[in-house]
């Protein structure tokens, strides 16, 4: 594990469901760790029961159904929340406000504004091979 303080970390418990190569997928159940994450309120994973995520095996060997711990940098989650909810929250207001006191036409604007939030995840979804390389969760063994 990397040499951070504990709580620097989200984490959470989950089982491998396979491994390929440095690749493992693990699936998280969603459990009372969302209720002391400072993210709770804005990450929509809170609202799910199950999560199957992809992780950095970082050179060890895994079984299916083998109980693990998966943990990825707080500031990172923090990082994913304004990527996934504030930038393209101040998209949408700051397209909406320019676009209404330019042109007036309210709904116009509205629609306008849309299309440049959708704009901002098209744009999202084209970096995603980036944003993967920066967005990695680890992987250890579970603490029996």
């Amino acid at each position: 594990m990397p040499r951070m303080s504990e709580s620097e970390y989200i984490r959470h418990s989950g089982e491998v469901v396979f491994q390929q190569g440095d690749i493992v997928r693990v699936r998280i159940e969603q459990a009372s760790a969302c209720s002391s994450c400072k993210a709770k309120g804005f990450c929509s994973s809170a609202e799910a029961q199950e999560k199957l995520i992809d992780c950095t095996a970082e050179g060890e060997t895994y079984q299916k159904g083998e109980k693990v711990e998966v943990f990825v940098q707080e500031q990172l989650g923090m990082k994913a929340v304004l990527l996934a909810y504030v930038l393209p929250f101040v998209v949408l207001i700051v397209t909406l406000s320019f676009l209404t006191h330019y042109i007036g036409k309210e709904v116009i604007a509205g629609i306008v504004a849309l299309g440049a939030a959708a704009g901002y995840f098209l744009i999202l979804g084209f970096a995603s091979k980036k944003l993967n390389k920066v967005f990695t969760f680890k992987v250890k063994k579970a603490d029996n």
